[in-house]
Order: C-alpha cells, then structure tokens, then sequence
C-alpha cells in the first residue's frame, strides 16, 4: 500500500504539470484522491491496531465524508458543462464575427449557436450565400468555415447550415398532439369612400 501512495503521489505531481489539459487535470484530482483515502485508510489501520479499536471505523467515516464532499463539490462545479447550456455572449460575439468575414459572399449570419458539451462547444452557425451561387463554391465556402471554427481551442464540433434565404417558411414537418391553433381571422378591406364600388 505504501508502494501505491507513493506512485499515486508521483503521478498526482507530474500531472499537474499541464494546468491547461482538462482531462490531465481529472486525472490529476484522481490520483490525489487515491493518496489521501490510501494515507488516512492505512494510517487508521495502523492506529487502531496501536491504540484503539475505534480509530479504523471513525477513519472509514471521515474517508465517506471526504468522498461525497470531494465527489459532490466536483459534480456541482461541472452539472453546467453536462447540461448544453448555452456558450456566453462573448463567445457569440467571437464566432459570429469570424463567420462574417470569412468570405465575402456571406450575405447574412442568420443563427449562431454553442452550447456545452462536456468542458468544449458545439456550435451551429447559418450562413446566408447568394441564391445563384453553384453547389460546389457554396459547399466549399461551408466546409472552409466549419474546419475554421472546429480549428478554435474551444470548439468540439461545428455545423455550418448554408441557405440562399433568412425568410424561413416552415421546413420540417412538426408532429404534434396538441391541436391545430385557430386560423387566422381574415381582414376585409373596404374601399376608400370617394372610389366606386363594383
């Protein structure tokens, strides 16, 4: 058990060693969790067998408490990055700004989205291209883009929706239980008084 506290401890410290590395850094917390249950597991052992029966029962107490606070506190500081919640706007701002300028045929940026996925994004953009423009310049402007922003440090994955549009008429079908909302009430207009009527 010493031998694994001991390289427990070793690699908890060369871990570290990449503060910016998000999964290093799990690990990281991982492996001081391993030293600190391995030191005060033993060190109860070691003590009740010295002093007190007692000592190994309360260190398996503390050891419980230890876990769900430790486990708890890291639950609550990621359950935002779990849950898709959506990417601040700044972040926005930075995507929507390299989505306009990354060619000059863009017409129109008419959605950007991000949304969290585990510590990274998932980001959506539409981008409005010219009606006449032939599939494969606009396919290659796409691809271009979404390369561009799946090339940002904090970009998991992006989609690149092209359109020649932004007046969107419904475009899938929606299933729904709920009934049909009341159709609108048609508006007659009447002639103005001095026109003759028919």
């Amino acid at each position: 058990m010493v031998f694994a506290i001991v390289v427990k401890a070793a690699l908890y410290i060369y871990c570290r060693m990449f503060p910016n590395n998000d999964i290093v850094m799990a690990y990281a917390q991982d492996h001081f969790f391993d030293v600190v249950t391995n030191v005060v597991g033993l060190g109860a052992a070691v003590l009740a067998g010295l002093f007190a029966w007692w000592i190994d029962p309360v260190g398996a107490i503390l050891l419980a408490l230890y876990t769900m606070i430790n486990w708890g506190r890291t639950v609550l500081e990621n359950v935002n990055s779990l849950t898709g919640r959506s990417a601040p706007p700044e972040f926005l701002q930075k995507i929507t700004y390299l989505c306009w300028n990354h060619h000059e045929a863009i017409l129109a940026i008419d959605t950007v989205r991000a949304y969290t996925f585990g510590t990274l994004y998932f980001t959506e953009v539409d981008v409005v291209l010219p009606r006449e423009m032939p599939l494969e310049e606009t396919h290659d402007i796409g691809e271009a883009l979404q390369n561009k922003l799946e090339r940002l440090p904090e970009i998991e994955r992006a989609f690149v929706h092209l359109d020649y549009e932004v007046e969107h008429r419904p475009e899938h079908h929606q299933h729904s239980s709920f009934p049909a909302p009341p159709a609108a009430p048609t508006i007659t207009t009447l002639p103005p008084p001095d026109t003759p009527t028919r």
